[in-house]
């Protein structure tokens, strides 16, 4: 079945090479094909263009679709190009013409732009809550921690003293600004488009506003005209917060690759949590956070890819614009199960202490050398110079945790600073379930007790 049969029987080659792999990738968000049908048909009878009878019995049949898709029994047929065909078959199947009029008023083109806008907002806020959890075991470690120093690094050398709370904070404030940025793709992609059709509206009397409210939508996509140059614009917000986030996770991995070296020794984990070599039998890798490094660096790519594919596209729909689905299903997938390994590991992490007694950092705290000299008088730049004439030879005095007191330091963390910014930001994500969403329709429908 395709829904833009005209009685031609199209060559089969060209079938399966133009519908790629929705058959099976569109099962990804079937539910929300469904839901957005559940509005549209709300909104068709509400205008008059089905009867009430009419209404209920699409209701109440999609709503059985709903549930078969819970149960993972829903598929789309070998001879069915995409989910909104099998949903439509369905509904002719149980309903006969009654069924056919489930397409009045819009196009494939607004229907999987409402499906993969309610697919990406679920996703959006079900990734932001796993992160969630993610922060708050960054900010637990950190306060755990926060007395225990640690070198701080730059160019790869030791430069200065750091702690382990400063450490993990900092990767919790990076993760607060990455919600930021996630929440602002959220913010770009809850608009609908359900009306614009094939991308310059119809004659039909729609009300558009309704759609919207069911839907749980912020506002409209007002023009039609948008909505096809909005593929690819929403998809490049999604993959620039992604991105960010994978940065995050890819560059806390690096960390613990090389504190877990032999040279560092740094942090550790338990034997189970790390794998082994086939004939050196000393290994301990750390294969979660090179995996996680490299998927996240993977996911780093996503940004230039959906430019790729929409930069030179005209106005209007364009079939490149299909394959931008995968990618967005590939990237949530694997940035949700790397967070969620991150978080395993991190409730098993082994920090190692009194690290800086080595005397091999003993350099470390030359600038606060420097520090001590200037506050009894002494220019900095004469401090700078003294201090450095005996680097080589001189032992310096250690500072400790109660000599940082600006915000942001060794000795002033600021933790709860960077909580209460990622919970503000946090406000941004609803979650509310699909199930949740269905109940109402179908109450707004008159169809409670479905």
């Amino acid at each position: 079945m395709k829904l833009w049969e005209k009685g031609i029987k199209p060559e089969p080659a060209i079938i399966e090479y133009t519908a790629g792999k929705d058959r099976k990738t569109d099962l990804v968000f079937a539910k929300w094909d469904i839901i957005g049908s559940m509005a549209h048909v709300i909104m068709l009878h509400s205008v008059g263009l089905i009867s009430e009878e009419e209404k209920n019995d699409i209701l109440d049949t999609l709503y059985s679709l709903y549930k078969k898709d819970e149960k993972g029994e829903l598929t789309i047929e070998e001879h069915i190009e995409d989910i909104h065909s099998q949903v439509e078959k369905e509904l002719v199947s149980v309903l006969g013409p009654a069924g056919k009029k489930v397409h009045t008023g819009r196009s494939r083109n607004d229907q999987v732009l409402v499906d993969m806008r309610l697919y990406l907002r679920e996703e959006i806020d079900n990734l932001a809550v796993l992160t969630g959890r993610l922060f708050d075991t960054f900010i637990s470690l950190s306060n755990k921690y926060k007395g225990s120093l640690l070198p701080g690094y730059t160019h790869m050398q030791p430069a200065m003293v750091s702690s382990f709370g400063l450490w993990f904070g900092a990767y919790a404030e990076c993760l607060s600004d990455d919600m930021a940025l996630l929440c602002a793709a959220r913010n770009i992609n809850n608009t609908n488009p359900l009306g614009t059709a094939a991308g310059f509206g119809t004659t039909l009397p729609i009300n558009r506003k309704l759609t919207t409210d069911l839907l749980e939508f912020d506002d409209l996509l007002y023009n039609s005209a948008y909505a096809s140059l909005s593929r690819g614009k929403v998809e490049m917000a999604v993959a620039s917060g992604l991105a960010s986030l994978a940065q995050t996770l890819a560059r806390f991995s690096m960390d613990v690759c090389l504190y877990m070296s032999a040279e560092y020794r740094f942090v550790d984990f338990p034997e189970e949590f790390v794998t082994g070599s086939s004939i050196m039998p000393q290994k301990k890798n750390p294969d979660v956070f090179e995996l996680i490094r490299g998927r996240s660096n993977i996911i780093q790519t996503l940004p230039g890819k959906t430019a790729m594919l929409v930069s030179n596209l005209p106005s209007g729909y364009n079939r490149d614009l299909q394959l931008l689905k995968q990618l967005l299903f590939d990237a949530f997938a694997d940035l949700k199960e790397s967070v969620e390994v991150m978080i395993l590991m991190l409730n098993n992490i082994r920090i190692r202490k009194n690290i800086t007694d080595n005397s091999l950092y003993n350099p470390i705290f030359s600038t606060e050398e420097v520090n001590r000299l200037v506050k009894e008088g002494i220019p900095f730049r004469d401090a700078y110079k003294a201090v450095s004439e005996t680097i080589k030879k001189a032992s310096f005095s250690k500072t400790t945790i109660s000599d940082y007191v600006h915000e942001g330091s060794i000795g002033n963390l600021c933790n709860k600073e960077i909580e209460k910014r990622f919970r503000d930001r946090m406000k941004c994500f609803k979650n509310e379930p699909a199930a949740e969403i269905v109940r109402k329709l179908m109450k707004a429908g008159g169809r409670p007790d479905a």
